[in-house]
This record gives structure tokens, sequence and C-alpha cells, in this order.
């Protein structure tokens, strides 16, 4: 998670920042797209390509797989939770990234945005629930965080209210993200 955490705002920062710094956001306006369009084009490119970096890790598990003794003697629901909890940190990074391109025309800025936004979204609910000493207004405030769900399925525990929440959090910026291209 934490390369990630560099990795996607890189790949998103020029989404959209790119296209109105250069002017070509208005060619993409002329066209019979919706900006709803747009935006889940621009977003599963972002996604796609996050993910193809995501896919040569499975060479380390076979390597493992066949090096264990006796072989395939590996923790897979560990790693295939894990697999699966990265590929929802994509998602979830991803339109935090389109975001955070949209709002600005500078990638640098774009780039700063999405990593301080990612940065929050993953550690800042438990950073702010650990100040509490109330070990319930803690585990709620730390639910609304990335960690708390993203440690769950790292675990190997594929839970659906972890996947529901990967879900909701990518649409909510997908749509934000769609109302500031309507702008």
């Amino acid at each position: 998670p934490w390369v990630y955490l560099f990795l996607v705002p890189a790949v998103t920062m020029r989404l959209f920042a790119e296209e109105k710094r250069t002017g070509t956001m208005e060619l993409l306006y002329t066209q019979p797209l919706t900006a709803l369009d747009i935006v889940l084009g621009k977003y599963f490119a972002g996604v796609a390509l996050v993910l193809i970096s995501l896919f040569p890790t499975i060479i380390y598990y076979l390597s493992i797989c066949f090096l264990a003794e006796p072989i395939g003697n590996v923790d897979h629901g560990a790693f295939w939770g894990s697999f699966i909890g990265l590929a929802m940190l994509a998602l979830v990074y991803t339109s935090v990234g389109l975001f955070a391109s949209a709002i600005t025309n500078n990638q640098i800025v774009a780039f700063l945005i999405a990593v301080i936004s990612c940065f929050a979204l993953f550690l800042g609910f438990d950073l702010v629930g650990s100040t509490f000493n109330s070990g319930l207004i803690e585990s709620i405030i730390s639910w609304f965080g990335i960690n708390y769900h993203y440690e769950s399925m790292s675990r190997g525990v594929l839970d659906s209210r972890d996947v529901i929440y990967f879900f909701s959090v990518t649409t909510i910026f997908i749509l934000f993200c769609t109302k500031i291209i309507k702008r």
C-alpha cells in the first residue's frame, strides 16, 4: 500500500490536469459524451495501468509456492486477500487521483493533492481515532479509514462490508470528479 501511495497519484496526475493545461479538454466536450463517460473512460484507463503493475507480483507467489517445503505450503488466503486488497486500494487511489487532477491545471499540484488525500484516507482516520481514550470512539473513527478495511483483507478475510466500503469511496470520488468536470 505504501508504494501505491506514490505510484497511483503519479499515474493519475495528468489525466485531467494536462487536458486543461493544453486546451484539449474543449475537444473532449465537443464529442457526444457525457461528463460521466469522460470521467469513467479516464478512470478505467488509470485503473488498468495500475492493475498491470500489480500482476507481476503473482510471480513471487508462484516462486514461493514451488520453493516451499512441501511444495505449496504457503498461506494462500493471506496472499490472495492482500492481492484483492491491493486491487481495491488501486480503485480508491485512482478515483482520488482523478479527482485531484480534475480540480487543478497543474500536474505537480494534482500529484501532491492526491498523495496527501490518499495518505489522509489511509492513515488519517487511524491517527485521529487514536487520540480518543474510548475504544468505541476509536474503532468508529478508524472504520472510516482505508487501513482498517485493507488490514482485514490482507489477513485473508474477504468481508462484503470491506468490498462495499472500497466501492463506495470510489463511487463518491468519481461523482465528485464528474461534478467538477460538468462545471
